[in-house]
């Protein structure tokens, strides 16, 4: 988690947003101390106090004094489809390709990585996160699972960067990959394509995870690209 420069609030509050929005850190988890997390950010822990005043002001997080006080993460609040609606059609085209053209690199990389670095350990945790999937019951529960397989295999490729860089991915567009509508993605064919990956990483086919990943995530941005079409078409009529 570690940053460029000391100093920058605003880089640690996008960092820990993150983690708990794609479920890092668990609802009522407590965030490590003060000086451990500006230790692994690498700020003053000045930095780090005005980021957590921050988080608590947005109601994400609450400070609980006495023997086991702390941080500790709030209960998350679902973000409303319309609210959802109106942050694709704000995206251009232009964006969306970009943005995919970004995630390809990324997932596909990692994957590739992941079939030939991972362990046994590692295929425990993508067989959880498939699990997860199909066993989630609502949008949140979705997003989570299938951004955290994606994230376990940049970690089962060992690579901090790759790690980094598809979490940010996965908080900028995971949760409009979920937007519930005709025509979105199902938890079911998901699960077969996130089967299909962890299956081409555990038989160490580099070429043939990377291909199946880079596909997943294609597939995924033209299901946006068409539903911001479709969303613009009806605003216009």
């Amino acid at each position: 988690m570690r940053l460029r420069q000391e100093g920058r609030t605003e880089e640690v509050v996008r960092r820990l947003i993150e983690v708990i929005d794609l479920g890092l850190f668990a609802e009522g988890e407590q965030l490590p101390s003060e000086s451990e997390l500006a230790m692994q950010f690498g700020v003053a822990t000045v930095t780090l106090r005005e980021a957590l005043a921050y988080l608590r002001e947005r109601g994400v997080i609450e400070t609980r004094r006495g023997r086991n006080g702390g941080s500790f993460v709030c209960p998350p609040v679902e973000i409303s489809e319309e609210l959802l609606f109106s942050r694709l059609t704000e995206m251009s085209a232009l964006e969306l390709r970009d943005l995919c053209d970004e995630h390809i690199a990324i997932s596909g990389t990692a994957a590739r990585l992941a079939a030939k670095r991972s362990a046994p350990e590692h295929h425990t945790r993508l067989e959880h996160y498939i699990s997860a999937l199909g066993e989630a019951s609502t949008r949140l529960e979705r997003r989570r699972a299938d951004a955290r397989f994606h994230i376990e295999i940049a970690v089962a490729a060992q690579s901090v960067r790759l790690t980094h860089a598809e979490m940010s991915l996965q908080a900028e567009i995971g949760e409009l990959l979920w937007i519930p509508i005709e025509g979105a993605q199902s938890p079911e064919a998901v699960q077969q394509e996130h089967r299909a990956i962890a299956d081409a990483i555990v038989a160490g086919d580099t070429n043939l995870a990377g291909a199946l990943a880079e596909a997943h995530v294609t597939r995924g941005i033209k299901r946006l690209i068409d539903l911001r079409l479709n969303l613009l078409a009806q605003e216009e009529e």
